[in-house]
């Protein structure tokens, strides 16, 4: 190890698309700009709600003398709202740490089924099985493989293109939060989007109060609005956003209830068919909140050995070799050149056969006088089928050159004839 060498942390050299911040604490989504625009979504109408409520408060004390708790109450809903939010999008959802080489057993090895497919360049022996069956509550659930991580997922796991990770128990990617929604932040989410919902309504129902109020002091529900923009905007923005948010509560309500992710709803269609995780509605709920969260498998914060830190750079390590895609079939007869211009190198073991000395050991004819004949049938077989392939290719042969020579023949018949005609000829004693 050199002097200059420095160790390096696992949020150093992570593999996924994550942004960590404060040293790895904090970890974030690819996309964990559109926080921003979250946060700026809450806070600046609730914002606008307090300072709204504040002023009547100071400004107008004989009708909004008594609104202290209603300052208050704005102002926790939109703290905890944000917390929620927080909390959702700045940890880990569940990721599943991934292997830096693939999994190796006896039973892969011996399986023989149509959906095996080679996974590593230089082992061309090492089939893996796309799917895995297991058993769940008397019901068979398949878990795939993941050719990024390098492992099968584990039950409800799936892997997000956006994060590049697989992410237990994953519901979806949400925009909005910047994160992966998985089994560590699910509850966090769910909290988050039932705060947002509540402040929506709380917002819009005391704007109309105040609308109401001032209804009495202008004479008209619509004058009072011309004179108050702001209570105008948030009416209409809350009621805009309890809709989105408000329909988005009750989908996951739904969810908890009977024990589905976003994804296996839209994937596997419990709804249609027996879901194997739902424990009933009551079960189902205390699962959801009232479990302890698992701790995360990955420690962002520690030391990771030097030879970790060569697969910084790729998403796929890349071990003894490029990984072929599951689908890619490598071509023998292309040797080394098709494998340099797919990009998927050949295996060692194919590089070194003599394609050349194979053919030539499997050609029938005759070597020294010995009939030589294909390994894959029997003697007695072998022999008939040299014999008959011999003499046939010997007829064929002869026949070919016998066509050869009388087409080759006849051309030169006729030039002759023509250079005897042409030429002059000699006086024969009958002349003299």
């Amino acid at each position: 190890m050199s002097d200059t060498y420095k160790p390096r942390r696992l949020y150093q050299v992570w593999r996924g698309s994550n942004k960590f911040f404060c040293g790895g604490r904090l970890i974030f989504g690819p996309d964990v700009a559109s926080l921003f625009l979250s946060i700026f979504l809450i806070a600046g109408p609730s914002l606008a709600f307090c300072i709204k409520v504040y002023w009547r408060i100071h400004h107008d004390a004989l009708h909004f003398s008594n609104w202290y708790p209603i300052l208050a109450l704005g102002v926790g809903l939109a703290l905890l709202d944000l917390m929620f939010l927080l909390l959702t999008s700045g940890g880990d959802p569940g990721i599943v740490p991934r292997n830096l080489t693939p999994p190796e057993t006896d039973e892969m090895l011996d399986s023989n089924t149509p959906s095996m497919e080679w996974v590593s360049g230089r082992t061309p022996h090492l089939r893996l099985p796309r799917t895995k069956d297991v058993v769940v509550n008397g019901h068979i659930v398949k878990v795939k493989y993941c050719d990024t991580c390098l492992l099968y997922r584990p039950l409800r796991a799936s892997h997000c293109s956006i994060c590049n990770n697989c992410v237990q128990k994953f519901d979806h990617h949400c925009p909005w939060v910047g994160q992966c929604i998985g089994i560590r932040n699910y509850r966090f989410f769910f909290m988050f989007i039932s705060t947002s919902t509540i402040l929506c309504m709380y917002v819009l129902v005391m704007s109309c109060v105040i609308i109401s109020i001032d209804a009495d002091k202008y004479g008209t529900a619509w004058r009072a609005l011309e004179h108050d923009f702001i209570s105008d905007f948030l009416i209409v923005y809350c009621f805009i956003s309890v809709w989105f948010v408000g329909g988005l509560t009750c989908f996951h309500s739904y969810l908890i209830c009977t024990n589905q992710t976003t994804y296996e709803n839209f994937r596997y269609r419990y709804d249609k068919k027996d879901n194997p995780f739902s424990k009933g509605v009551l079960a189902n709920i205390e699962e959801a909140f009232f479990t302890r969260l698992p701790p995360s498998q990955n420690h962002f914060r520690s030391f990771v050995p030097d030879m970790d830190t060569g697969f910084a750079g790729s998403a796929t390590p890349n071990i003894g070799g490029d990984l072929a895609a599951p689908k890619e079939k490598i071509d023998i007869e292309m040797g080394v050149k098709g494998g340099e211009e797919s990009s998927y190198s050949l295996p060692e073991i194919l590089r070194n056969l003599d394609y050349d000395g194979l053919e030539d050991g499997i050609k029938f004819g005759d070597v020294d006088g010995k009939t030589a004949f294909d390994f894959l049938f029997s003697d007695d077989e072998g022999k008939g089928s040299v014999r008959q392939s011999v003499a046939e290719s010997d007829t064929k042969s002869v026949r070919q050159s016998t066509a050869g020579s009388e087409s080759d023949a006849a051309p030169r018949n006729m030039n002759a004839s023509r250079r005897a005609s042409s030429s002059p000829r000699a006086p024969s004693s009958a002349d003299q």
